[in-house]
C-alpha cells in the first residue's frame, strides 16, 4: 500500500526557468518532507520544460498547459494535488527550511481551521530584504477573521496552507480577475472557515521586479473583490465595520489611481469613501489627497 500524500506544494510558472527553481530548491529543502511537487507551466516558451525534467526528473510532477494565468495555473495545481494539505508557492518566491513542518504541525493540532498562514521576508529582485509583512498587525487572533482581514485582506499566497476541503468547498482562485485574485481568496476562505497565523517569518516573496501588481487595472480589480466580499459579509461582521472597511479601500486606490494620472477615477473613489463613514482618521487622509494629487496634476503638465 503506497503511503499516504500529507503535503502537495503547488508551484505555478510562466518563462521564469531560473528563478523556479529557487521556488522547487526550498521545497527539497524543508525539513519536513514535502509529498508531492506540482509544477504548472503556465505555456512558458523560455525552455521550462526540457530544464526542469532534467534537473528533477521524478522528484516534481510536471504539468504543462496553454498560457491561461497564475489562477488557472493554481486551479489546475490542486484539481490534480493528491495531498491533504495543499501549500502554495510562486515560482519567484521560496520557503524557508521550517515552513512545512511548522505549518503541519499546527494544522494538526487545529482541525476546525481550513487555513493557516506565516509572517512573510518581503524581498527585491536581488533577494534583499525590504520588510517583514508580520501578519498579527492585522489578524490580532486566530478564528473567525474576516472582520479583520476585510480591512487588509493582503495574502502571500506563499504564506498559505490550506486543507484540500478548503477548495472542494470555495473553489479556487478566480480566473476572471487579472490581479487581486490572492486577496479575493483570501476573503472568500474566511467567510467560511477558521484561519490561524504561525507567528514567524517562514517564506520570502519577492516584490517590485515583473509582476501583475504594478498594473494600473490592479486598482480596479482590487475596489470589485472588496465590494463584493463588503456585499457578502453583511450580517457576518457588523455595518459599521464593513462601510469602514470599503471607505479605506476606496482611499487607498484613489491614491493609486492618482499617481497612474487616472484622475477622475481617482476623485471620484475619494469622494465616495468620505460619504461612507465619518471616520476621522480617514478623513484626514481624504484630506492630504488633495494636495498629494494636485501636485501630481501639475508634475504631469511640466515638461519632461
Amino acid at each position: 500500500m503506497a503511503p499516504a500524500i500529507e503535503v502537495s506544494a503547488i508551484i505555478p510558472t510562466y518563462n521564469r526557468r531560473e528563478l523556479v527553481v529557487r521556488a522547487i530548491d526550498s521545497v527539497l529543502a524543508q525539513t519536513r518532507r514535502v509529498d508531492e511537487i506540482v509544477v504548472i507551466d503556465d505555456g512558458s516558451t523560455d525552455g521550462t520544460e526540457a530544464y526542469l525534467r532534467e534537473r528533477y526528473g521524478d522528484r516534481i510532477r510536471y504539468a504543462w498547459q496553454p498560457n491561461a494565468g497564475v489562477s488557472a495555473a493554481r486551479n489546475h495545481g490542486m484539481s490534480i494535488a493528491r495531498g491533504r494539505y495543499f501549500a502554495l508557492l510562486d515560482s519567484d518566491d521560496e520557503w524557508l527550511p521550517e515552513k512545512t513542518a511548522r505549518q503541519v504541525e499546527w494544522m494538526e493540532a487545529h482541525p476546525d481551521f481550513g487555513m493557516v498562514i506565516c509572517d512573510v521576508e518581503r524581498v527585491d529582485g536581488d533577494h534583499r530584504l525590504i520588510d517583514v509583512f508580520r501578519r498579527r498587525d492585522t489578524i490580532p487572533e486566530d478564528g473567525w477573521v474576516l472582520r479583520w482581514i476585510i480591512h487588509n485582506p493582503a495574502l502571500a499566497p506563499a504564506s498559505a496552507m490550506l486543507r484540500r476541503e478548503v477548495v472542494e468547498d470555495v473553489g479556487g482562485f478566480d480566473t476572471g480577475l487579472r490581479t487581486a485574485e490572492d486577496i479575493d481568496f483570501h476573503l472568500r476562505v474566511a467567510q467560511r472557515w477558521r484561519i490561524g497565523v504561525v507567528e514567524a517569518s517562514l517564506v520570502r516573496a519577492m516584490r517590485g521586479h515583473d509582476g501583475l501588481s504594478a498594473e494600473s487595472s490592479t486598482y480596479d480589480d482590487y475596489v470589485r473583490v472588496v465590494e463584493r466580499a463588503v456585499e457578502n459579509a453583511k450580517g457576518m461582521v457588523d455595518d459599521t465595520e464593513l462601510r469602514r472597511a470599503l471607505a479605506a479601500t476606496y482611499a487607498r486606490n484613489a491614491r493609486g489611481m492618482l499617481i497612474r494620472k487616472r484622475w477622475r477615477d481617482g476623485w471620484n473613489l475619494a469622494a465616495r469613501a468620505w460619504r461612507l463613514t465619518p471616520d476621522r482618521a480617514l478623513r484626514g487622509d481624504l484630506l492630504k489627497l488633495v494636495p498629494f494629487g494636485l501636485r501630481r496634476a501639475v508634475r504631469s503638465l511640466l515638461p519632461g
